[in-house]
C-alpha cells in the first residue's frame, strides 16, 4: 500500500445532567416534541443564560481522567450560523479558551500493542434541536427539546491510521465517559456520536492531505464502514487525476457510502465572538481537587488490578472492565466462588456474554444474576456437573430464571462419579464395539476419543470426564 490514512475524531458526548446547560429545562429523552424547550432555549429577547455548574464538574472529571490541562480560565463564545433547528441563530460553545486541553488516551491494537492518541481539547457547548421528516410528507418538523442540552466535544489529534484504530479509540472514550458517569453512552438516542475527519497521503509524506469530515456517526460499525469507504473514495479520486475537496459528508448506511453535504466551513465562516451574556469560567485549585476526590477507579487502573489481583490475562481483564457494571458483576461472582477467578472470568466473558449479546442486553439486565451464576459455577467446582452440562443448565437458567440447583435436580443432571457405574458403561461400550477395540489396541490411538464419546453418550453426558479418562485408559490397555 502506497497510501497512508490519517484520521481524527470529534466525539460529542451528551452530559448526564437533569437540566440543560444554560436553563432549567429537563433533558430526559423521549418527551413529546417541544415539551422541554423554554424561553432561554429558544433565545427569546430579554432572557439570559445561566451556566449549570454540574457541567463544569463533569468536564473537569474528564480532563483529570485523560491527564489533560484544566483551564483555570475558560470562555464561552457564540458560534453564528443558520440552521432551521438552531433557534437562536447561534450556538453557545467554547473556541479559543476551552476548559480541557492536551490530554492522552491509550488504545490497544489488534496485535496487543498499545498506541497513544492525543486529545487536543474538550470543550463545553449546547446542542441544537432536531429536524423531523418522518410522517410529514413534503414538510420538515422541528423538535427543540434537544436545544440547549449540554455536550462535551472531545477532539482528538489526527493520530489514527486506520478505521480499526478509530473504532478502538471511540470505544475507549465511550467506556471512559460511562465509568465517570458523565454520559450514558446511548448511541441509539444520540447521546454519544462522532464526526470523523479523514484524509490520505502518500506514505512517507509529512504534509496532511485534504480532509473530508463525515458527520453524525452513531454506531461503531458505521464508523468503521464510513471511514473505509471514504479512504477508498479519496484514493480512487486522486489516482484518477482528481482532487479531494474539503467538505462535510454524510454516511448512508443503506448504500454503504458517503455523500457530499456541504463545502467545509472555516472558523471565520462561523463568526465566533465571546458571549456577552456569560462570564468567563474561573476555577481554583480547591475546586479541581474537590472533583479529583470524586474520581472512580478508571478502566485502565481496574484492568491492571484485575491482572495483578486475579491473575487474569490482559485480554480477559480488558473484556471484564468494559463497563463498571460488568466489572462489579465479575468481582461479585469471583468473591462468591472463592479461589477460582479464572473460572468466573471464562464464564462471564464467554457463555454469559453470548446470551447477553443474543438478546441485546447490558449486564445490568442479565437474566442470570451474579449470585445465580456463582451458584452454577460452584456445581462445576464440586464436580456435581461437568462444564458441558453447565452450559445446558445456564440455558435453562436464562429462560426460566431459576437456580442452578433446582434445574440440576429436576433434570437429573448430576455427574456420575461412582467408579463402578462408569466402569460398567465402559465395559458395555467395549463389548458393543469389538472392531474399534481391536484397532485401538493395534495402535490407532486416535480411537480413544471415539470411546470417550460413546461412554458419554451411554451416560447421557453425566460421567465425570476426569474419572472417565482415567478408567478408560486402564480398561483399553
Amino acid at each position: 500500500m502506497s497510501w497512508e490514512t490519517v484520521i481524527g475524531l470529534e466525539i460529542h458526548a451528551q452530559l448526564a445532567t437533569r437540566s440543560k446547560i444554560f436553563s432549567g429545562s429537563a433533558t430526559a429523552y423521549g418527551a413529546a416534541p417541544n415539551a422541554q424547550a423554554n424561553l432561554v432555549d429558544l433565545g427569546y429577547p430579554g432572557v439570559l443564560p445561566v451556566l449549570n455548574g454540574e457541567v463544569v464538574r463533569m468536564a473537569v472529571k474528564l480532563g483529570l481522567a485523560i491527564g489533560a490541562r484544566i483551564a483555570r480560565h475558560s470562555v464561552f463564545a457564540r458560534k453564528n450560523y443558520f440552521y432551521p433547528d438552531l433557534p437562536k441563530g447561534y450556538q453557545i460553545s467554547q473556541y479559543e479558551l476551552p476548559i480541557v486541553a492536551q490530554g492522552v488516551l491509550d488504545i490497544v491494537l489488534d496485535d496487543g500493542t498499545t498506541k497513544r492518541i492525543g486529545v487536543t481539547r474538550a470543550h463545553l457547548e449546547e446542542d441544537a434541536g432536531k429536524s423531523l421528516h418522518e410522517g410529514l410528507p413534503g414538510l420538515t418538523g422541528l423538535d427543540l427539546n434537544r436545544a440547549g442540552t449540554p455536550l462535551i466535544e472531545i477532539v482528538s489529534e489526527p493520530d489514527m491510521r486506520s478505521a480499526k484504530e478509530a473504532v478502538a479509540y471511540m470505544k475507549k472514550v465511550h467506556t471512559l465517559v460511562r465509568y465517570l458517569e458523565i454520559c450514558d453512552g446511548n448511541m441509539q438516542e444520540g447521546s454519544f456520536r462522532c464526526d470523523a475527519n479523514v484524509s490520505v497521503r502518500k506514505k512517507g509524506a509529512e504534509k496532511f492531505g485534504t480532509r473530508a469530515e463525515i458527520k453524525n456517526l452513531n454506531s461503531f460499525r458505521y464508523i468503521e464502514k464510513a471511514i473505509n469507504y471514504e479512504v477508498e473514495r479519496q484514493i480512487d479520486l486522486i489516482e484518477s487525476g482528481g482532487k479531494v475537496i474539503q467538505e462535510t459528508r454524510l454516511y448512508d448506511p443503506a448504500k454503504g457510502e458517503t455523500r457530499s453535504l456541504r463545502a467545509k466551513e472555516e472558523a471565520n465562516d462561523y463568526r465566533y465572538f465571546p458571549d456577552p451574556d456569560l462570564l468567563p469560567v474561573a476555577l481554583d485549585d480547591a475546586f479541581i481537587e474537590g472533583v479529583r476526590k470524586t474520581m472512580p477507579e478508571l478502566p485502565d487502573q481496574k484492568a491492571a488490578r484485575f491482572v495483578s489481583e486475579y491473575a487474569l490475562s490482559a485480554y480477559d481483564a480488558g473484556v471484564l472492565t468494559t463497563s463498571r457494571e460488568m466489572a462489579a458483576f465479575y468481582e461479585d461472582v469471583a468473591r462468591r466462588i472463592g479461589n477460582d477467578p479464572k473460572l468466573a472470568a471464562n464464564w462471564i466473558a464467554g457463555e454469559l456474554s453470548g446470551w447477553l449479546n443474543k438478546d441485546n442486553l447490558e449486564i445490568t439486565a442479565s437474566r442470570v444474576s451474579s449470585g445465580r451464576l456463582a451458584g452454577l459455577l460452584a456445581r462445576i467446582k464440586d464436580a456435581t456437573i461437568s462444564g458441558k452440562i453447565a452450559k445446558e443448565v445456564l440455558e435453562a437458567m436464562w429462560s426460566s430464571g431459576r437456580d442452578a440447583d433446582a434445574i440440576i435436580e429436576e433434570k437429573g443432571l448430576k455427574q456420575i462419579t461412582d467408579t463402578s457405574a462408569i466402569e460398567r458403561a465402559i465395559e458395555d461400550v467395549m463389548a458393543k464395539n469389538p472392531g474399534q477395540l481391536a484397532e485401538y489396541r493395534s495402535g490407532k490411538d486416535k480411537l480413544f476419543g471415539f470411546f470417550v464419546g460413546q461412554v458419554m453418550k451411554a451416560t447421557q453426558g453425566k460421567a465425570n470426564p476426569a474419572q472417565l479418562n482415567e478408567l478408560l485408559k486402564k480398561k483399553l490397555s
